[in-house]
């Protein structure tokens, strides 16, 4: 009896384990699935309420792909330019709320579409979005605004790629909203029976990266938000360097990153930050 039911257990622990690896292996094959769950429908600057303030703009990528994004051209030649890096879902057309914000705040407004969003060509992965940031940059650059003048901000995910250009580029300002320390420290926390921290592929690394930018950096989050845990947020702030203020918002969840009240916090830090515009500061901005 007891040989049956050792037999019996083996068994049991045999198809447990394969169950446990299959999953392993799933997660691991769809991982850039659940990461970049693409908006697909092409962004319309009529549907967004932003025809007329906003022009489609063609970004090329350095491995030859081009983007199709929105640009707003910075008001005076010293007015500072906002460029957004957006989270994982959806495309730019549901960002119209904060470009409208800020440019009603005297900024120009560069809205950048990833590759595999909205209609663009290729396929997201962290060294893509990078080389996608890259070209912002560069597209920036183009239209003649001085990097001193470019403000970048990010949203949840997007918040990697914002914090990977701040290091590549000295920027005027960097802007967090709803950032993490590492999407694999999210995506452990996620799914805590499995070993993911080891498997993920697009890591977007900021804690080990965001102490060597040296610009007024802003971090908001809420206290409550459920894709990414607030922990994640305040430690990430730790990490980073002075100048840096936090704003940390009881009982919001993740959608804090399209309040409007988001959008005028930031513009207050910036204002009180004396960033560069013609007349060396931004003293009318937001007023």
């Amino acid at each position: 009896m007891s040989r049956l039911l050792r037999r019996w257990a083996i068994g049991v622990l045999t198809v447990l384990l394969g169950v446990y690896v299959a999953a392993i292996v799933l997660l691991f094959a769809l991982q850039r699935q659940f990461l970049f769950p693409a908006g697909t429908d092409a962004p319309s600057l009529e549907r967004a309420g932003l025809a007329g303030l906003m022009e489609p703009v063609k970004i090329a990528t350095a491995d030859g792909l081009t983007l199709l994004s929105w640009y707003h051209r910075p008001p005076t030649a010293g007015a500072p330019l906002m460029i957004l890096f957006h989270g994982n879902g959806g495309t730019i057309e549901i960002r119209a709320a904060k470009a409208k914000a800020y440019i009603d705040a005297g900024f120009g407004v560069l809205l950048l579409e990833y590759r595999g969003y909205g209609g663009n060509p290729g396929s997201p992965s962290e060294a893509g979005l990078y080389a996608d940031g890259r070209a912002a940059l560069a597209f920036a650059a183009a239209q003649g605004v001085a990097p001193d003048h470019w403000i970048i901000i990010g949203e949840s995910l997007g918040t990697g790629v914002a914090v990977q250009m701040a290091v590549e580029q000295h920027v005027a300002a960097l802007v967090l909203e709803a950032p993490y320390t590492s999407v694999a420290d999210v995506a452990q926390s996620d799914f805590p029976w499995f070993p993911v921290w080891w498997l993920v592929r697009d890591r977007f690394d900021s804690a080990d990266k965001i102490a060597r930018i040296g610009v007024p950096i802003f971090i908001v989050q809420g206290e409550r938000d459920e894709v990414i845990p607030v922990r994640f947020g305040r430690m990430l702030f730790a990490a980073a360097s002075e100048p840096k203020e936090a704003l940390w918002l009881p009982g919001a969840g993740h959608g804090v990153i399209g309040l409007y009240a988001v959008d005028a916090a930031v513009l207050d830090f910036l204002k009180r930050k004396a960033l560069p515009s013609s007349g060396g500061t931004m003293e009318g901005a937001g007023g």
